[in-house]
């Protein structure tokens, strides 16, 4: 797996994810800290208001990102975005009022919509090996996995020095040395699709790939599964630890130390799971434990027994979300990626944004086990529509029939057309009906899966 980070370009690009990552995991121990010192006991509501804000930019702001920027250099989208989000952290250690804080957030939350899904899609072009881009995902789970643990230690380290504000100091200076690593990357791949496109479908290209693709209906009923038991255990793994365990803040923290090895576990073994069993069955095999892990809390196991639910929930959800790159890898051409991996961030986010007042309001009404419950039968119904959506075997390469079409566009340099002696084939031309075999991803000659 750290093979791969001989490839100096990827070396540079997972840097600057590295210290992405750890400056955002100093912000949001800074904001909830921020939020008590302004609000007191209603710190809740403004952390609560500051996770809903970051989900609607997520879900909303994504696409309109991808579209928008859709012919910018990939490279210097990621710096100005880097550069943007740097700038806005800079005023979080002087906001004196909770609206403030809303706007710098929502702002901060909007770049990193686009930042994102576009950092993502850049990973297979310099990794077109699929054991490579695997092996990248599995370092990218564990780095996700690495901030979530280290976090709140580092900060704890730093607030032995340092007012909590200056927390978003460390926060700029990941995001600077981010936005470096990522200039002197030395990708030169370039977001220009070709002949200009109408901003709707440039907006809807992703969808529209994701929706007619059915490994991609299924991921999205898998990240649902994940949503509905991972929301619940961000919501209410602190009042297990405190009211069904009895227990600490240390208890808390141990159980979610027990989630985080969990998922570190498995994505270090992902490559070669894959190789063996095989995407399909890997991801739906995470999901069923998703759907049956969490009703062993019926059982009201002590501490012990929880550290052990709490470890397997872990493994599950990175057996569902660490191969889901490998998928849009699968399912998309070079230039249809950015879009497609900014669907898959908006339509992803949309499972959380409505799995987690559910589980909290679940929690609150039926109790911790019996909401668990119910969560896990969600992730059920989901695992279930996923196993029947996912075609068996999911074969790359498919027989296709084309009929005899014209269509317009310009100077077309790919496998479906024959150049002319000019090298180039006017803009308006047809096609003669043909069956063939190659391998098989929705665009403007395959708009259907069944052809």
């Amino acid at each position: 797996m750290l093979a791969i980070l001989r490839n100096r370009q990827f070396r540079r690009l997972f840097s600057a994810q590295l210290l992405s990552l750890g400056g955002i995991g100093l912000m949001t121990v800074g904001l909830a800290l921020l939020a008590y010192d302004m609000s007191g006991g209603d710190a809740g509501i403004v952390l609560g208001t500051l996770l809903a804000i970051k989900m609607i930019a997520y879900v909303g702001f994504a696409p309109l990102a991808s579209a928008l920027f859709d012919r910018m250099p990939t490279r210097r989208l990621l710096v100005a975005l880097d550069a943007l989000r740097f700038g806005l952290v800079l005023f979080l250690p002087f906001v004196t009022a909770v609206w403030q804080l809303y706007v710098i957030i929502f702002l901060f939350q909007l770049c990193s919509a686009a930042f994102t899904p576009a950092f993502q899609s850049v990973i297979p072009d310099i990794l077109p090996e699929e054991k490579d881009y695997t092996s990248a995902l599995s370092l990218s789970r564990l780095a996700y996995d690495m901030e979530s643990l280290l976090s709140p230690l580092v900060a704890g380290l730093l607030l032995g020095f340092v007012d909590n504000r200056m927390l978003f100091i460390g926060t700029a200076v990941g995001l600077l040395g981010s936005a470096g690593f990522v200039l002197v990357s030395g990708y030169r791949g370039s977001r220009d699709t070709g002949a200009a496109t109408p901003f709707f479908q440039r907006l809807t290209r992703g969808f529209n790939i994701y929706v007619h693709t059915p490994r991609l209906v299924a991921l999205f009923a898998l990240g649902l599964a994940v949503s509905f038991v991972g929301a619940w255990v961000i919501v209410n793994t602190v009042l297990v630890a405190r009211e069904m365990l009895g227990g600490t803040q240390q208890t808390y923290t141990l159980l979610l130390a027990a989630y985080g090895l969990g998922s570190m576990a498995t994505a270090i073994t992902m490559r070669s799971l894959i190789d063996r069993v095989g995407a399909r069955n890997a991801m739906i095999g995470g999901a069923a434990l998703l759907s049956i892990v969490p009703h062993t809390l019926l059982l009201q196991p002590g501490l012990a027994g929880a550290i052990v639910i709490w470890f397997a929930l872990g493994c599950a959800t990175a057996l569902v979300l660490t191969p889901g790159g490998l998928l849009l890898k699968r399912s998309s051409h070079d230039k249809d990626r950015p879009a497609l991996f900014a669907a898959q961030f908006s339509i992803s986010h949309a499972g959380w944004l409505l799995t987690y007042p559910v589980a909290g309001y679940l929690g609150a009404s039926l109790g911790l086990e019996n909401s668990f419950a119910v969560m896990a039968g969600g992730a059920f119904a989901a695992t279930l529509a996923a196993w029947f959506i996912w075609p068996r075997p999911d074969e790359l390469e498919r027989w296709h029939t084309h009929e005899s079409f014209e269509h317009d566009h310009a100077n077309p340099h790919d496998a479906e057309h024959d150049q002319t002696e000019e090298g180039s084939l006017p803009r308006r031309h047809r096609h003669k009906p043909v069956r063939h075999k190659h391998a098989f991803v929705i665009d403007e000659h395959h708009p259907n899966w069944n052809m």
